[in-house]
């Protein structure tokens, strides 16, 4: 039952060797992994005029000053992330390059930043085109956790699918996106032109502002750097990318970047034009598409298109967490299940482990994207500014030809970074001081994880120095719960194995129930000791735990191995299980951890 709907849901198991089949082309990869990047246009210019609203609607034409900073940082990162590329063609993106350059905890924090931030990213993105969609019908607004859930369970799914059939899937809601922008900024910038956008609506440039302040700029350039959250995607997902995978994944990046900037400076001129005010139920965007055309179909058409690629913009997380995860694992930070591909060859726990978050936080923070999107543009230039710093170290260390140019974008991508960076910590420390905790603790975590790793690999090793364990025979304890076919296929089990030494274990709750029991036993199989175990407490583990722990005392004395062989019988049905009380588990979990006693289980299968 349950593997015929994983085979509806996600589809058929595909074989190792069809791996190369799921490897992205351009035109797939453009769409998957720049949604991120292309959909924050839909929220970034809006962040801008949220800080500017604070002095004022007069200070509405600083977003045009401060939008060109947002494409000179964007334009140093995309170059810089281009270097990454080719500098670590197997994907990794910050967290190898701050690892490889700054040392192992800045690469941590890179790493336990990005993790973190694509989680986020499907947060913010599922949340952000809930918004457009109750933009667009108001009498939803009191659903947007639940409907931000369900796209999150959609995505899941088809993310399991495999990266090439969601690429297909998905690709064509961005192409459609960018369609409807170009033609939203095409007809406003048309309107603007032929003087059919009042000049009234907006203060014209270099208008004096009363209260406008360095702060408050710095603050607006950070809130609207916002935009540039996943724009390190395609450097993490290199091995998503048909061969030469790293000349195809630079080639998109180029796209995605060129793409980014129209479309951002396409959007932030509108809203100035048109005089566009930030409403707390009805989007910048939603606001310009109407102002430009009304509430007809085109309206209703870039509504829809931006709540898809809001939507869609998730997968850039789940394109990239799992790839990002792998590298940690190979590093031995994170569990070794993130290196086991699925059974449609995608990292399928990565993939789960990023849905389960993202509706976590969405229900932490009931879907409300403007509490969401400062953690989460922190947790992006973070790695930025390490990943940044990192190369500059590499080409001061390194220096090969032509290095000088490489290292300047480098320093000024820090540079706009950091900076970005601490006008997030000082302008809105009260939402994001969760993350100089959580940070660390991830980083901890990380460090803890590495050390368990070592360890076992230290003590498995064949070469290390362990003292050979010398086993001169096998006491068997066996505990029973009656005289059945299940303890019966037991005994002969063991008895085959001509162990030292066969103890069967009886608890027993009643007094006379021992006597009755011993003498059906005496017949039954004489030549198999009893013993029984009187429970005063109605338990059978703590009688039985104590039983064992004496018998391995004294095993251990002569070299004898102690072995608990539990019988358990199995239903033919699974459902059965829970009609009966497991001891037979809950006998194997408590002994399990007893260091010098082997657990084994015999099952009898039922037939009906």
């Amino acid at each position: 039952m349950l593997g015929s709907i994983k085979r509806l849901l996600i589809g058929r198991p595909l074989k190792s060797y069809e791996l190369g089949e799921q490897k992205l082309n351009k035109t797939k990869a453009l769409a998957i992994l720049s949604s991120d990047a292309l959909s924050s246009v839909a929220y970034g210019p809006e962040q801008i005029l949220i800080v500017l609203i604070t002095i004022g609607a007069t200070a509405f034409w600083y977003s045009i000053p401060i939008a060109i900073g947002v494409l000179i940082l964007l334009s140093a990162l995309i170059l810089s992330y281009r270097q990454i590329i080719f500098a670590y063609p197997n994907g990794g993106g910050a967290y190898m390059v701050s690892k490889s350059n700054l040392g192992v905890t800045p690469g941590l924090i890179a790493g336990g930043s990005l993790l973190v931030d694509y989680i986020l990213t499907v947060a913010v993105s599922v949340s952000a085109g809930t918004d457009a969609i109750t933009s667009a019908f108001p009498a939803l607004h009191g659903y947007n956790a639940e409907i931000s859930i369900a796209f999150v369970f959609l995505l899941t799914v088809l993310n399991l699918r495999g990266v090439t059939e969601s690429a297909s899937i998905l690709a064509y809601p961005v192409y459609l996106f960018v369609l409807a922008l170009f033609i939203l900024i095409g007809v406003g910038i048309y309107n603007i032109l032929t003087g059919n956008v009042p000049s009234e609506l907006h203060t014209p440039i270099g208008t004096p502002v009363a209260g406008i302040s360095l702060f408050i700029i710095l603050k607006a350039f950070a809130s609207g750097s916002s935009a540039l959250t996943g724009v390190e995607a395609i450097s993490n997902a290199i091995p998503n990318f048909k061969k030469p995978a790293p000349n195809n994944a630079a080639k998109t990046l180029v796209m995605m970047g060129a793409l980014l900037a129209v479309l951002f400076a396409g959007i932030v001129t509108l809203a100035y034009f048109y005089g566009i005010t930030p409403k707390a139920e009805v989007t910048v965007v939603s606001q310009i598409a109407e102002g430009v055309f009304g509430r007809n179909f085109m309206y209703f058409f870039i509504q829809v298109t931006t709540a898809l690629i809001l939507i869609l913009a998730a997968n850039t997380g789940y394109s990239a967490f799992p790839l990002l995860a792998v590298n940690l694992a190979k590093d031995k930070f994170v569990p070794r299940m993130f290196l086991i591909r699925g059974d449609r060859l995608g990292y399928s726990n990565g993939i789960i482990i990023l849905g389960l978050a993202s509706i976590l936080l969405i229900l932490v923070f009931n879907a409300k994207t403007e509490h969401l999107i400062p953690l989460y543009a922190v947790g992006v230039f973070l790695p930025f500014t390490l990943s940044q710093s990192g190369m500059m170290v590499k080409w001061l260390r390194e220096k090969p030809k032509g290095w000088v140019p490489k290292f300047i974008i480098n320093t000024i991508g820090a540079v706009i970074s950091f900076i970005v960076t601490m006008v997030f910590f000082i302008t809105k420390f009260s939402q994001i001081w969760s993350i100089l905790i959580f940070l660390p603790i991830i980083v901890f975590i990380f460090y803890k994880i590495n050390k368990h790793y070592l360890a076992v690999g230290d003590q498995l090793r064949l070469t290390t120095s362990e003292p050979p364990l010398t086993i001169q025979g096998n006491v068997m304890i066996v505990p029973i719960a009656g005289m059945t076919h299940v303890v019966e296929n037991t005994l002969n089990y063991v008895k085959s194995l001509k162990p030292e030494q066969i103890i069967a274990v009886y608890v027993s709750f009643e007094r006379e129930e021992e006597k009755v029991f011993e003498a059906k036993w005496n017949k039954w199989q004489p030549e198999i000791r009893l013993v029984t175990l009187h429970s005063y407490y109605r338990s059978i583990i703590n009688p039985l735990r104590k039983f064992v722990d004496t018998i391995e005392h004294k095993a251990k004395e002569g070299n004898y191995q102690v072995t608990v062989v539990i019988p358990q019988f199995i239903p033919k049905k699974g459902w059965h299980n829970i009609l009966h009380n497991q001891s037979s588990l809950l006998i194997r979990t408590f002994l399990l951890y007893r260091r010098n006693v082997v657990i084994t289980t015999v099952p009898y299968h039922l037939k009906k």
